[in-house]
């Protein structure tokens, strides 16, 4: 395992969970819960001759961001994809509840300083979805943790950090929308259904899976940054994501809100209205609607670096 100062300048694309979780909190304060010596894992896998990992795939625990608690839910996209069965799906509610309870508990010990100590949960988002060994636990526990978001509404922000190789799919791009903040680097992809998965319903002609490109304009950080439906785009360091999670452990609940893309009457009509452009235009390409929001030469911001785009690109003004 790498040292902390390692962690910090090393790629989130490349990171496992375990090393995504330590180094997005503060030096030497991450502890994980059911971590693998404790043998808890999936009771369905080894059923349907299947191997498991005795973390089931995901990484649960807290740390510190200056004096804020901070609930780390750190998925590993090389066990099954990602995916969420009942184990690491019950991993991931318990830990937004003991999120919580902390905001509950340190409201009482310390009203006056309950803003600097407020916690944050961070879910480092690497998956494809439902677990099919799981079909039917997994869809609950979808439904779980979106449910556990919204118990955080108000009281506790809750941060989609998507930056790994999986991307953020199936089910679970339903469950990131849910959250208040998304923070993404340029390798991160957040969609409803995979490339391959529409490449092979909808023929090669409709989208092609293969064409890489295609797919990072489609679901990639830099559309979903453009059409803001991500919140923050970051260069590809763990230390990145850790500066910019210390920052939005800061922001006021009040200014949250404003961040999200779901959740109100309101939020839901913006949605339906982009919905209404993108019928009215028709676009043949995620570029055409980079025009429309005012970027002129659209076909360049795919070449730019991170911060080259942030410097020139021009974003969707929301209502």
């Amino acid at each position: 395992m790498k040292n902390w100062t390692e962690l910090e300048n090393s790629s989130f694309f490349d990171a496992n969970a375990r090393e995504r979780a330590l180094g997005m909190v503060d030096k030497g304060t991450f502890t994980e819960f059911l971590n693998p010596l404790d043998r808890y894992c999936s009771p369905h896998l080894p059923v349907l001759g299947t191997a498991v990992e005795f973390d089931d795939g995901t990484v649960c625990g807290v740390g510190l961001l200056g004096k804020h608690p901070v609930f780390v839910v750190s998925m590993e996209g090389k066990f099954i994809g990602g995916a969420i069965g009942e184990v690491n799906g019950g991993k991931m509610v318990a830990t937004i509840r003991l999120a919580l309870k902390a905001a509950a508990d340190i409201k009482a010990k310390y009203p006056e300083e309950y803003a600097a100590r407020r916690p944050l949960v961070a879910v480092s988002f690497e998956t494809g979805g439902v677990r099919l060994h799981e079909a039917n636990a997994g869809l609950l526990a979808h439904a779980e943790v979106m449910d556990a978001f919204q118990d955080c509404r108000g009281i506790v922000p809750v941060v989609a950090v998507v930056g790994s190789k999986v991307g953020c799919f199936g089910g679970m791009g339903f469950v990131a929308a849910a959250t208040d903040v998304i923070v993404m680097n340029e390798e991160g992809r957040i969609g409803l259904t995979g490339p391959e998965v529409i490449e092979q319903e909808m023929g090669k002609d409709e989208f092609d899976a293969s064409n890489k490109a295609l797919v990072y304009r489609t679901t990639g950080a830099k559309h979903k940054y453009i059409i803001q439906d991500c919140n923050y785009l970051v260069e590809d360091k763990i230390g990145e994501f850790h500066k910019t999670l210390a920052e939005v452990a800061e922001i006021p609940m009040a200014e949250i809100e404003k961040m999200r893309r779901i959740g109100s009457l309101k939020l839901v009509q913006e949605q339906q209205e982009l919905v209404k452009l993108v019928g009215d235009m028709q676009p043949k390409d995620s570029m055409d609607l980079w025009k429309y929001f005012g970027n002129e030469d659209p076909a360049a911001l795919p070449e730019m670096t991170t911060a080259e785009f942030l410097k020139v690109v021009k974003r969707r003004v929301r209502s």
